[in-house]
């Protein structure tokens, strides 16, 4: 709960990074309801995610929570927490000057701290690169070493993270597709497998439509698929569903 807590904290105040040291930054909450998802006390989950995400003096962030609901089972489990904090420490803002080749344009000191209820609790620590990219809005790989930080929980190995997104103009409106991918490509421990977890949205620009281009990238809808072999490094646990979205930047 105190991590929970944390989490919440650092998304709800920007604020706290007094004078110039924040460059700009985003809120959004999101609703979404899927069903057929694996491991869990029910197949059918409703999901409120909050989620941040800024640049600063010396890197960016992003961070995450969800509240995830569990409808029609009968394990007594209601209701679980899970979120993420992901900052990075750009080389370029920290040394004062460029570092770019190619289609690089920046490297960073990638960090993600995971947390939730339950044996999840990870540190991960590595590599960012940000790519310049035709089509892409943004584009970034992080490959992380991930140390796990809890009892029962066995994730160590390495994670290879891109984060994407697409902006795709229809007439007056926006199409925006974004996301990640989690591939634990290698791992310690024989009791947890290699996995795959790739989770993008496809999201209207409802907001934009309707109101005109001072809200654009306000409210948006659409769907999140949501595709993960050997779920949590169980092996032969495919999880393959989608949820209905809606989603509000403030």
């Amino acid at each position: 709960m105190k991590k929970t807590c944390l989490c919440l904290a650092l998304m709800l105040s920007p604020q706290a990074f007094a004078g110039d040291l924040v460059q700009w930054w985003d809120f959004s909450a999101t609703a979404l309801y899927g069903e057929d998802y694996d491991l869990a006390p029910s197949d059918k989950q409703a999901t409120i995610t909050l989620e941040t995400a800024g640049g600063w003096k010396y890197g960016d962030w992003f961070a995450f929570q969800d509240f995830i609901y569990f409808k029609g089972n009968d394990t007594g489990m209601e209701s679980t927490t899970y979120g993420e904090i992901s900052p990075r420490f750009s080389a370029s803002k920290i040394l004062g000057e460029k570092i770019a080749f190619g289609p690089v344009t920046d490297l960073s000191l990638a960090l993600t701290y995971e947390e939730g209820e339950g044996p999840v609790h990870s540190l991960l620590y590595g590599l960012g690169v940000d790519v310049a990219v035709p089509y892409f809005t943004y584009l970034n790989f992080n490959t992380y070493r991930r140390n796990s930080m809890s009892t029962g929980n066995n994730s160590d190995g390495w994670q290879f993270t891109p984060v994407f997104r697409i902006d795709i103009p229809v007439g007056s409106a926006n199409i925006v597709l974004d996301g990640f991918i989690d591939w634990v490509f290698a791992t310690d421990d024989n009791g947890y497998e290699e996995n795959f977890h790739f989770n993008p949205q496809l999201k209207y620009d409802l907001g934009k439509s309707l109101f005109g281009d001072h809200q654009a990238n306000k409210l948006l809808v659409g769907i999140e698929y949501d595709l993960w072999t050997n779920k949590y490094g169980v092996k032969g646990v495919d999880q393959d569903t989608y949820s209905v979205i809606a989603q509000y930047h403030f």
